[in-house]
């Protein structure tokens, strides 16, 4: 039996539990397979970048359980719990995707609706007389 590491992710409001097994280089995101359930290119390439910065794009299964957010937040989550769980399997991947970026939480989120105002930062409309 192989062994099992396991990743959390999180990005604006979506949460992605990535497991990381040795195998074939299969990767299925909420029981899909990743180019059906990121069909945009882009979408795909953020989730591989952490396997393609080290090299080992063909060696590992992922497999992804993720919610929350929209799709763009969905993939910098899974890139997230991707490099947490491949510093979880090799202490020694850690500077390269730190350096990288890959382990930093992407802090940026949505700012709230004020009262009194149209949104966060716009307002009504105002009138002098």
């Amino acid at each position: 039996m192989s062994t099992l590491y396991w990743g959390t992710g999180r990005r604006k409001t979506a949460v992605a539990r990535v497991r990381l097994i040795a195998g074939k280089g299969r990767m299925m995101v909420n029981d899909k397979p990743l180019e059906e359930y990121f069909d945009v290119k882009d979408y795909q390439e953020t989730v591989k970048q952490p396997l393609v910065l080290l090299n080992m794009l063909g060696r590992y299964d992922v497999l992804v359980r993720v919610n929350g957010g929209g799709v763009t937040g969905q993939a910098g989550a899974v890139r997230h719990g991707l490099a947490r769980a491949l510093v979880k399997m090799d202490e020694t991947l850690k500077p390269s995707l730190k350096r990288a970026g890959f382990l930093k939480r992407d802090p940026r989120m949505k700012e709230r609706k004020k009262y009194g105002q149209k949104g966060a930062r716009a307002r009504f409309q105002f009138s002098k007389r």
